[in-house]
């Protein structure tokens, strides 16, 4: 069970049960198939649809402010993540973090490998949808003992949510109490790369307003 809280609302207990994370969730189908290629020369294999949505286990979600992972060949990634609870859908932040070694072999499993860490804190996503792509996400993350920008760029770069959930349900419906969409990702300011502390933000320049969240990485070392 995690606990949520939301700006003038109760807390929010959510028992997740589904986690589903949205890949290759760009809007522009130009980009992403440029991107799909770059993979493909370093050998990661094409996804099987774009955008395709790949299932993690539900006591990966964390918001716990470390975790750790088996090997130093992990890293971050800020997206958007919906929430249903309650017959109501909640908007937050969280980190795809994803074993970077094992994905060249399977993007699935590299996925499972690591916890997904998630901010406390969400907004009901019906006071965010009228104004959707105004959002911005950003991440810095600690590299090699300095602090760099690893993230940066509003949402309008990937699919609405709408979509997104639509596409994963074959139906209009909004996702079921319990169950969490990851929603997307942006390009990593100079690569993708390991580091000992994430740090993202979803702002609402709208509203005024952001969610912030943390953790840091403990790196447990590989026994042969």
């Amino acid at each position: 069970m995690l606990q949520f809280r939301s700006p003038g609302e109760n807390a929010i207990a959510v028992d997740i049960r589904d986690v589903i994370i949205a890949g290759w969730a760009g809007r522009d189908t130009a980009a992403v198939q440029k991107h799909i290629e770059e993979l493909a020369a370093v050998g990661v294999a094409p996804p099987s649809a774009t955008p395709v949505f790949y299932r993690v286990s539900a006591d990966r979600l964390t918001t716990a402010p470390h975790i750790q992972v088996l090997g130093p060949d992990s890293s971050g990634e800020v997206e958007a993540v919906l929430i249903g609870s309650a017959g109501r859908l909640w908007i937050g932040i969280g980190s795809d973090h994803t074993d970077r070694r094992v994905e060249s072999y399977s993007v699935a499993v590299s996925k499972e490998l690591c916890p997904k860490p998630v901010g406390p804190e969400v907004w009901p996503f019906d006071a965010v949808a009228g104004h959707w792509d105004d959002l911005i996400l950003r991440a810095r993350a600690v590299i090699d003992g300095d602090g760099v920008l690893y993230q940066e760029g509003p949402v309008s770069g990937l699919l609405r949510p709408e979509l997104l959930m639509a596409k994963w349900k074959g139906t209009a419906e909004p996702l079921g109490d319990g169950q969490a969409m990851f929603c997307g990702t942006l390009a990593a300011i100079g690569g993708v790369r390991p580091g000992t502390r994430f740090e993202m933000t979803l702002e609402d320049p709208v509203l005024g307003r952001t969610i912030t969240h943390a953790y840091d990485i403990d790196v447990l070392p590989v026994v042969a």
